[in-house]
Parts: C-alpha cells; sequence; structure tokens
C-alpha cells in the first residue's frame, strides 16, 4: 500500500468528520435562535394579552363594582390578579432594550388607566376618558409592530 493512498483516505475522514461537525453546529445554532425566537413570541403575547385583560377587568370593576367592594378597592384588585407585573418582568428580561422601553410605555398608560378607573375622573363616557384610552391603544399598536420586528416578521 502506497502512503499517499492511506494519507488520502486519512484526509477524507478528516474532511468527512469535519464537515459533519460543522454542519451539526449550524444546525444547532439555527435551532437555538428558532426556539429563542418562539420564546420571546410567546412572552410578548402572553404580555399583551395579560395587559389586555387587565384593562378589561379594570373597566367592568369600575363600571359595576361587586357587591360590599368600593370602586377604587375593586379596580385595584382587578389590575393586581391580572397578572400583568409578573408578565411585563418577563418580557423586560427577555427583550432587547429598545422593545423594553416600548412595553414600559404600554404600562405606563395601562397603570395610567388604573388610576383614572379607580378615581373615577374623569368620568368613563367623557372625551378625557377617550383620550386616555386611545394613547393606550396606539401604546399597544406600537408596542405590536416593535414585537413583528423583534420576531422577523412582516408589518
Amino acid at each position: 500500500m502506497e502512503w499517499t493512498t492511506l494519507a488520502a483516505t486519512g484526509l477524507g475522514a478528516l474532511v468527512g468528520v469535519g464537515s459533519t461537525l460543522l454542519a451539526d453546529r449550524v444546525r444547532w445554532r439555527r435551532d437555538l435562535a428558532e426556539r429563542t425566537r418562539q420564546e420571546r413570541k410567546e412572552i410578548y403575547v402572553t404580555c399583551l394579552t395579560k395587559y389586555r385583560q387587565a384593562y378589561e377587568d379594570m373597566y367592568a370593576a369600575a363600571r359595576h363594582p361587586p357587591a360590599g367592594a368600593g370602586r377604587e378597592a375593586a379596580v385595584r384588585e382587578a389590575f393586581r390578579a391580572s397578572g400583568c407585573d409578573e408578565v411585563r418582568e418577563s418580557a423586560l428580561i427577555c427583550a432587547p432594550q429598545e422593545l423594553s422601553d416600548v412595553i414600559e410605555g404600554v404600562y405606563e398608560t395601562l397603570r395610567e388607566l388604573l388610576e383614572i378607573l379607580a378615581l373615577g375622573e374623569p368620568p368613563l363616557d367623557s372625551p378625557a376618558f377617550q383620550e386616555h384610552r386611545l394613547r393606550h391603544g396606539q401604546a399597544v399598536w406600537a408596542a405590536r409592530a416593535a414585537m413583528r420586528s423583534d420576531l422577523g416578521l412582516r408589518a
């Protein structure tokens, strides 16, 4: 057996093993990126869903407080029970800084609505209240657009 045959066989084996390892590494990175993207997507959806649920529950509590409970206490309890604080923290940990700022903007408008609904000022049927709702809605739409962009989805 000639040494060139032996060298060619060894080199072929090295190239084969190397390309297999490289392909596995590329596949692992791609899978990791996809898992990370899916986790962020779930957190973003949960965040916006909890924010929406908090608003709906606070609004319902402000319109029709449970028997024996005051309006302010009922609205504040609806906010606490929504779980939006917990999911907000998860989102802020996982999101890039620019998106964290957008998520915080939505949260701030939700907290403004909490105070308005708890205190009843301005009244729920007033244009001033509608302005606050609109500001919150705009913040939510901005967050959705930023989240889609972060996830690499078309706007």
